[in-house]
């Protein structure tokens, strides 16, 4: 490959990857997503914006697997198994957490009236971990400069969420900030384990155990290469 048409890959990688963060910060533009939730609808909003992050995520990943590949360590069987392990986990938490009733953070439903759902009880930003935990899972069996570089940023978008959730909802619930901040934590379990709430099962939780178990059972039998050209199981063999 010449180094012309390298160039014109990673460019069209770092436009993919800065539109990206471009949309990710719309969240933290009180003014604009203000004026585009009052159009639109809060719950239109998050669909829509769900939509563009997926859109533009895709584009992301597509421009990287067409990137030039400078290898910075050399695959083994373990760090597949990390990603095999944890995605599942990821997948999980994101579906709960866009399905359940959450004033505190990113989902589909704003609880209202108060109304949480049983995985706010775990953490309070269960979509955001899930993401964080997606995007560091699949670090150690992509050992490449595009890869690393896909990851991390989308790890730290992920956590920055933890920061702009709780700045939106306390300004959200005002007075009553403190007391849902108490019953929930944003270290999963961290607000059980000092007995602020107990856990529980509610039909969100189930659903999105199912929809996981689904969408890892389709990715590992064949799904993830047709999306992403690369079988997990085959790489936890090396």
């Amino acid at each position: 490959m010449s180094w012309v048409a390298k160039f014109s890959l990673m460019s069209h990688f770092a436009l993919a990857v800065a539109v990206f963060i471009l949309t990710h910060f719309i969240p933290a533009l009180p003014s604009l997503r203000g004026r585009l939730i009052a159009r639109l609808g809060k719950s239109n909003y998050i669909a829509l914006y769900s939509l563009v992050s997926i859109v533009t995520l895709v584009w992301v990943i597509g421009a990287a697997l067409h990137a030039p590949v400078v290898l910075l360590w050399e695959p083994a069987g373990w760090q597949a198994w990390v990603t095999v392990i944890v995605s599942p986990v990821a997948l999980f938490l994101i579906v709960a957490g866009l399905i359940s009733a959450n004033p505190l953070s990113l989902g589909l439903f704003p609880g209202e009236g108060g109304d949480k759902g049983a995985i706010v009880l775990v953490t309070r930003h269960p979509v955001f971990w899930g993401a964080l935990l997606w995007a560091l899972s699949h670090i150690p069996p992509n050992g490449d400069v595009r890869s690393l570089l896909l990851f991390s940023i989308l790890a730290l978008l992920a956590a920055s969420g933890f920061w702009l959730g709780d700045r939106r909802a306390r300004k959200r619930l005002g007075p009553q900030w403190p007391a849902f901040a108490r019953e929930t934590s944003i270290i999963p379990f961290a607000a059980t384990l000092a007995g602020y709430n107990r856990l529980r099962i509610d039909v969100p939780m189930v659903l999105a155990f199912g929809a996981a178990g689904v969408l890892t059972w389709w990715l590992l039998a064949g799904g993830h290469g047709v999306l992403f050209g690369a079988d997990p199981l085959a790489a936890t063999l090396y």
